[in-house]
């Protein structure tokens, strides 16, 4: 049974920096996608950025490019999101998802059959 649990999340002022973690267990992730979205309030669930777990090439959204760095650690089974120059508009939950290839582009939700339960960030400006 796969498993995704995020911590890291907190109560930051603008222009501060946060570092997420998401552990993964439950299986191999060769060939996944594993990224973060986030959702704010009354919003829809947004791509944040991805990471090919076998070839560890990353993807960003727009608003987050520079200052935020998707990594992972294969023996830890982990995928971190270091997060600097945060903005009051990145208050959100973000969540952990993990998703083989396949027809969804790794920036759709709908593509994700894993998912944490996501981590609280607030900024305060």
């Amino acid at each position: 049974q796969v498993q995704l649990v995020e911590s890291g999340g907190g109560l930051v002022q603008a222009g501060g920096s946060l570092s997420l973690s998401c552990a993964a267990s439950g299986r191999t992730f060769s060939g996944y996608f594993m990224t973060w979205f986030r959702q704010a309030p009354g919003k829809e669930r947004d791509f944040v950025a991805a990471i090919s777990w076998s070839y560890g090439t990353t993807y960003y959204a727009d608003s987050v490019k520079g200052r935020f760095t998707i990594s992972r650690d294969g023996a830890k089974n982990t995928v971190y999101l270091q997060m600097n120059s945060l903005k009051s508009e990145d208050t959100a939950v973000y969540y952990c998802a993990a998703k083989y290839s396949g027809a969804y582009s790794y920036s759709n939700p709908r593509g994700y059959s894993y998912w944490g339960q996501g981590t609280q960030v607030t900024v305060s400006s």
